[in-house]
């Protein structure tokens, strides 16, 4: 096999040693020895302790209108010029060949692409264009769980072995600490035997059961409640709890309880679909035995079971302007007393709530996935929304062990292409860039 596989994913702040601006969901070539310090480090060895309120003022986001009276205006000039001067400058310290960019604010709003969706034809990137949104899905596998739980179809403290079976520490874990990532369930990223046989063959399908199996066999990492750790299967038994309840598809739920309730006509669940509905931008990646820096392997069609109900999704820009607004302020999609809880549910050093993360203010979610970067934030006190999309998961910058093009820039911080982006615009519109 050559090299050592692993799966590293979302390096959290207060990381010292590490390249903290880097989040990773799947798979990343590393050498061993960085691969053990990831595992160690990505999100699993803090303590889930309270910590000082993310959102200054909850009351505020829950009091905002339901909508944006200037949403469907332009920003101004001016700042629209900044913008797109500080897009362009940043795209090229990324290994994206393009990127979409979007922000919505009280004022205006403003969209834009950047760069090559189509790094064989050349084709521009555009919005409207469809990018697979990694685990941004997993903040629409939450909010359904809570829609769920306002409905009284479930509790947030039931414990997971009610609905699925077969889960150390089934009994003790509850459906609230698998979405704060509290439950100590090991993610199936981390099984070596997931990661063979996934890069192996990328349009191999995995089932939701086959996922957990995975998980499994390396759980439990702690006892539930007392550490926190980012995995990929408390997501997914989230999906598996929403189809036993409403016995009925996942595809089906998000359908009908988030996509149509908040128009989000250019947002899909592809099921066991690999393609991406046109118009797409095309996705590069690292990710897999045959790629070489030199010659990246395009993941567009990979299939993304491997994912489910932890980052299964495709959406465009302005689907998720509009998601991300709804998200953080629960129009649409929670009543006030939910979203509440949300918004008061951030604890610890990794500000990670019910499916939602938040820093400094800012309340959404990332998504890397290959081929594909996405953020979604919500700035809870300038009421702007931003979404960006890369047709990359490539790092750039100074990324310790981690594979880079041979064009890589040094003497910058590691990031992955979406979130360098972000944190070029952040300072423009209000809001302070991301770690």
């Amino acid at each position: 096999m050559g090299r050592a596989f692993a799966s590293v994913y979302n390096i959290i702040k207060g990381v010292p040693e590490l390249p903290v601006s880097v989040s990773y969901d799947l798979l990343k070539r590393r050498s061993l020895p960085l691969l053990t310090l990831f595992l160690l480090t990505s999100g699993g060895v803090e303590t889930a302790v309270a910590a000082e309120a993310c959102v200054q003022d909850v009351d505020r986001v829950l009091s905002m209108p339901a909508a944006q009276a200037a949403s469907s205006k332009r920003l101004s000039e001016a700042l629209a010029s900044r913008l797109d001067a500080a897009v362009t400058n940043a795209l090229p310290q990324t290994a994206a060949p393009g990127a979409i960019v979007g922000v919505r604010t009280p004022e205006g709003s403003w969209t834009e692409g950047f760069g090559i969706a189509d790094p064989q034809s050349g084709a521009q990137m555009e919005p409207g264009m469809h990018t697979r949104i990694g685990s941004v899905t997993k903040t629409f596998t939450g909010t359904i769980i809570l829609q769920l739980a306002e409905d009284g179809q479930l509790s947030l403290d039931d414990p997971i072995g009610a609905y699925v079976t077969g889960i150390p520490n089934g009994d003790k874990i509850t459906l609230r600490q698998l979405a704060n990532m509290t439950s100590g369930v090991a993610s199936y990223t981390a099984s070596a035997r997931f990661v063979d046989l996934y890069l192996e063959d990328p349009n191999m399908f995995f089932s939701p059961e086959d996922l957990v199996a995975y998980a499994v066999e390396n759980s439990p990492l702690f006892e539930p409640g007392s550490e926190y750790d980012y995995s990929n299967t408390n997501t997914i038994l989230l999906g598996m709890v929403i189809e036993k309840v409403t016995g009925q598809p996942v595809e089906r739920a998000l359908r009908t309880m988030i996509f149509e309730p908040l128009g989000l006509e250019n947002t899909v669940w592809p099921g066991r679909q690999t393609a991406i509905p046109a118009p797409y931008a095309r996705g590069i990646s690292l990710q897999g035995y045959d790629a070489t820096p030199e010659a990246p392997l395009d993941a567009t069609n990979w299939n993304p079971a491997s994912l489910w109900t932890a980052g299964e999704i495709i959406s465009d820009v302005d689907d998720l302007l509009t998601y991300g607004r709804a998200l953080a302020t629960g129009h649409g999609l929670l009543d006030a007393k939910s979203q509440e809880q949300r918004l008061r549910s951030f604890q610890g050093p990794a500000d990670y709530g019910l499916a939602l993360r938040c820093t400094d203010g800012w309340v959404g979610h990332t998504g890397e996935l290959p081929g594909y970067t996405t953020v979604v934030y919500y700035n809870t006190q300038t009421d702007t929304t931003v979404a960006i999309q890369t047709n990359s998961d490539i790092p750039s910058g100074d990324c310790d062990d981690a594979e880079v093009l041979p064009s890589n820039p040094h003497g910058i911080a590691c990031s992955l292409p979406a979130m360098r982006i972000f944190n070029a615009v952040a300072p423009l519109l209000g809001g302070t860039a991301l770690p």
